[in-house]
């Protein structure tokens, strides 16, 4: 017990420290005013694990150095700025790094912009299943004209195709799933965190939320009234706080298992296309119905990624196609070589 006390006072003074690296570099006044108070609060709160430590019998504690992460992530703010560097800080119990990706100031403008941003969360999707397609159109392409460059046989081709249409797969779903279930768990881990210190010290929570309505402009006052609000309410204060402090909706963290189906279907489906026209017919010329079917889908998935883009479908469309091509020539040609090489 007394081990996890002394824990949480080193993690408010790391994060007190980080506070002031932030402020010392921040150039808007505003946020730098946030900034000073968050890490005057951390201070506070690392005195109440002070007071609970004493209690327990423990009176006297080591000055507080940087341990050398943070010490580390203070020098990259340096070098990138806070805004890059949000979700490592989120990690290390940095909380306001909401106000760098745009969060409302009221909640009437956060509910305004709640089905907004499940817009946008929708679009990722589309985008995220796009260049799945893509990818695997591409990779798989350019692994069927090298084999056939390199002169192999149909039954090389096509077997060539599945391997490369499987690996490809499973490799982009076991990617997906390990990069959503770790910011799933990082996620997860900084909710419980709000969650302990919102039982601990709601006053020094109301603080912090108001300090964070202040950085975007809301007056002092209105700013107090609104996180006081919002923490009367213990039903919606945790889901609140994970928005306003960690940027985090709770009820649209990603689902590992969907994030990989997702990924390996999308995969799969680009990847089948170049080998169809093998698995139709055994004749030469399937490479070039290859081709020619993989083209006209990069053209219509160029097409698609302009309107992510606002650039023109036709500008977009045949950009993909060049994009393809010169990957299918490069290792088309690069089987040519190696097999009257190696031949």
């Amino acid at each position: 017990m007394q081990f996890a006390m002394l824990k949480n006072r080193e993690e408010e003074k790391n994060s007190a420290w980080l506070y002031r690296r932030i402020a010392e570099y921040e150039l808007d006044p505003v946020r730098r005013t946030l900034f000073l108070e968050l890490a005057e609060g951390a201070d506070k709160q690392a005195k109440i694990w002070e007071d609970r430590l004493i209690a327990e019998g423990i009176t006297t504690f080591p000055s507080y150095r940087p341990h050398l992460r943070t010490w580390i992530v203070g020098g990259l703010i340096k070098i990138f700025g806070t805004g890059q560097l949000r979700f490592i800080l989120s990690a290390m119990k940095v909380r306001g790094m909401s106000i760098y990706s745009g969060t409302p100031t009221s909640h009437s403008a956060a509910a305004h912009l709640e089905q907004r941003h499940k817009g946008v969360g929708n679009a990722g999707n589309l985008r995220a299943a796009v260049f799945g397609v893509n990818d695997g159109l591409i990779s798989n392409l350019s692994l069927l004209a090298g084999i056939a460059g390199a002169g192999a046989n149909h039954s090389v081709i096509v077997l060539s195709g599945i391997a490369g249409l499987l690996a490809g797969a499973c490799s982009m779903a076991s990617g997906e799933y390990v990069s959503v279930r770790s910011q799933r768990e990082f996620f997860e881990y900084q909710i419980s965190l709000e969650k302990e210190e919102l039982e601990l010290y709601p006053e020094e929570e109301a603080t912090e939320l108001a300090c964070i309505y202040r950085a975007r402009g809301m007056p002092a006052k209105p700013a107090k009234e609104l996180a006081d609000l919002v923490l009367s309410d213990p039903n919606k204060a945790l889901d609140i706080l994970a928005r306003e402090e960690l940027g985090i909706n709770p009820s649209e963290l990603a689902s590992p298992t969907g994030a990989a189906s997702a990924s390996f279907i999308s995969f799969a489906l680009g990847a089948f296309i170049p080998l169809f026209p093998f698995l139709l017919s055994t004749h030469a010329s399937m490479l070039y119905w290859s081709f020619g079917l993989t083209a006209a889908v990069l053209v219509i998935i160029g097409s698609i990624l302009s309107l992510f883009t606002n650039r023109s479908a036709l500008y977009s469309g045949l950009r993909m196609l060049f994009i393809g091509a010169l990957a299918a020539s490069v290792t088309f040609l690069t089987g040519k070589l190696l097999g009257v090489t190696l031949g």
